[in-house]
């Protein structure tokens, strides 16, 4: 189906959910007599230590709660003052922010992105030309989501921004949904830029501060100044026995894609705002275009709920910019999720029908209870037949669990037996680059190698050949190395599966070698037999320079040593006596050739 047909669909689809509801289907908030209960079940069948939910009706708070333990360890209770990170719900504040720019003119929607802020820039022209702030919030740039980039990295949010220029698209503009963190970031930059104030401190002054979300926050370390905040435990992955796991700290690069920091009594002040047309207790807080533009459909999703397991509630979704929308049994659906290690959570509306549910979670394992708990607060309140979610999602989560275990006790099947590394480990040991990803640093310690890779620090054990791997680590997984060499035999690479796709990082050089001071003392003209070449220093880097022929550039190596742009196997070696640079050694398959400095 080509793009066009699938606008048509989605703004006809826009058309048919928007009808009010059946009149005898309005929401009546009786109808969550008995949902403590229920709620009491959920945490015992599903084991979580503890949830959150608000409800409001109208303009109106009808539920604000916590059921079981926000620090399950010390046995303290989950309240609707209980903070939790709210993860990529954030993602709609970001999107109302932009939306403020463009209702001040410094942006629009539908047009290039760079329009407005050249600095901005794609991995190809073609990108740079047409990629608009809606394809950006919508994630249907073509670019998918790298989210090793900015996971327990150090990443400004500025070096995210500068990133963006290195992402490959894997499918055309405007032809698929691929979720993208990355551009929520530089949409957050690009607030910046335009405002002239961080992110943070807009969100805060144009929306937390008008709406009176006097708790939110930006920051774990904020959080946890807070007496009333939740604490992170998940089921151990083989075992149901709950286990604390740390507060995910280092969100502040990626903040516009998932730092804000929230309770349920400041979300359902934001949830009454966004149902009402942006108002909130009868003033325009927010503006109404600006809600109106994040429910828009910018690009169709599939009835996978259907086409997989035959379940018809949730139909025809389509993403906005921060949140879906979709029909749920008849009724118009508009919600987001959002997941950081140990905290899940749902912020979702039926504007029609005057309903409004956020659902906060604690437990990994528990994450599919926001969508369940969501959905049975829907159905309570406008008086239908109870969907089984819990049945169904219980079956789902522990017969994964069971195959999880299964398919883990044959780790190491594709281990081929009696070899060995080709290369001493001290040679492994150095950092190892990718443009975007940034640093893979290989250490050897105690007779064994190590990595670090952001804040991801574990050791690594040989498997077979040139690969090593690292322990199944619960929260970060297991990192699988393949070192590669170079013409010369030397370690030069290492090639590992990132975000599902394969990835080569390149030995860094000799750090000496970035330095201007060092790089001069190699230029000026080397002489062999009747043959001149000159060595200058241009825009940073070292350049042979043969006569009547173009400058070839030299990469730096090691110290003294420098390969050959196109040519793996030739290298350059500046010979030193004492301080003084005497000789350029040229070394190549056919032999060594000394060039003595004039």
């Amino acid at each position: 189906m080509s793009f066009a047909p699938r606008w048509c669909c989605a703004a006809l689809l826009l058309l048919a959910l928007a009808a009010p509801a059946p009149a005898e289907a309005a929401a009546d908030p009786q109808r969550l007599a008995g949902f403590d209960g229920y709620m009491e079940k959920l945490l015992r069948d599903w084991n979580v230590p503890g949830v959150a939910v608000g409800v409001v009706v109208k303009d109106r708070v009808v539920l604000a709660k916590g059921y079981g333990y926000r620090d399950y360890e010390k046995k303290l209770p989950v309240t609707a003052n209980t903070l939790f990170q709210i993860a990529s719900n954030t993602k709609l504040f970001t999107a109302v922010a932009v939306g403020m720019l463009v209702e001040e003119g410094k942006l629009e929607w539908n047009v290039p992105v760079r329009s407005f802020v050249p600095e901005v820039t794609f991995f190809a022209a073609e990108l740079d030309n047409t990629v608009t702030m809606r394809d950006m919030l919508a994630h249907r740039t073509g670019i998918s989501r790298h989210d090793l980039i900015w996971y327990k990295s150090d990443f400004t949010r500025r070096e995210l921004f500068d990133r963006l220029r290195y992402l490959k698209p894997s499918q055309p503009l405007r032809q698929g949904f691929l979720y993208n963190n990355m551009m929520y970031a530089a949409a957050g930059q690009i607030v910046e830029i335009l405002s002239g104030k961080p992110w943070e401190d807009f969100v805060r002054e144009r929306i937390f501060s008008p709406l009176g979300m006097r708790s939110s926050v930006f920051t774990a370390q904020e959080m946890e100044t807070q007496p009333d905040h939740a604490v992170p435990f998940t089921e151990r992955r083989d075992t149901t026995v709950l286990y604390r796991i740390p507060i995910y700290e280092e969100a502040q690069g990626l903040g516009p894609a998932g730092s804000i920091i929230s309770n349920v009594q400041d979300m359902t002040r934001w949830l009454t705002t966004l149902m009402n047309g942006g108002k909130l207790d009868g003033q325009q807080v927010l503006p109404a275009a600006v809600i109106r533009a994040t429910l828009e459909p910018s690009i169709a999703q599939p009835n996978s709920g259907l086409e997989n397991r035959g379940w018809g509630e949730l139909l025809n979704p389509v993403y906005g910019m921060g949140r879906w929308s979709a029909s749920y049994r008849g009724h118009y659906l508009a919600y987001h999720g959002g997941d950081l290690p140990g905290f899940h959570s749902q912020v979702s509306c039926m504007p029609y029908d005057g309903i409004g549910v956020v659902v906060f979670v604690i437990g990994d394992h528990a994450a599919p209870l926001y969508n369940v708990i969501t959905y049975n607060v829907y159905e309570r309140l406008l008086g239908m037949e109870p969907t089984p979610w819990s049945e169904r999602r219980l079956k789902d989560r522990l017969e994964a669990k069971a195959a999880g275990k299964e398919g883990r006790q044959k780790a190491g099947v594709q281990k081929v037996a009696g070899t060995q590394p080709s290369h001493r480990l001290a040679d492994y040991a150095g950092e190892y680059e990718h443009p975007a990803y940034g640093v893979i640093a290989i250490a050897e310690q105690d007779g064994a190698l190590r990595f670090r890779f952001h804040n991801i620090a574990m050791p690594l054990s040989h498997c077979h050949y040139d690969r090593f791997d690292s322990p199944d680590d619960e929260q970060d997984g297991l990192f699988s190395f393949n070192f590669g060499t170079n013409p010369q035999g030397e370690i030069d690479r290492i090639t590992t599966s990132l975000d599902e796709a394969q990835t080569t990082f390149t030995r860094r050089a000799d750090t000496e070698l970035a330095r201007p001071e060092v790089l001069a003392r190699y230029t000026g003209k080397y002489k062999l037999g009747g043959s001149v070449v000159e060595v200058v220093l241009s825009e940073g880097a070292l350049h042979l320079s043969p006569p009547g022929a173009p400058r070839i550039a030299l990469i730096p190596h090691r110290p003294r040593v420098f390969r050959v742009k196109g040519f793996g196997d030739l290298t350059i070696e500046f010979l030193v006596e004492g301080d003084r640079v005497i000789a350029l050694k040229r070394t190549d398959p056919s032999g060594e050739y000394r060039m003595e400095k004039m």
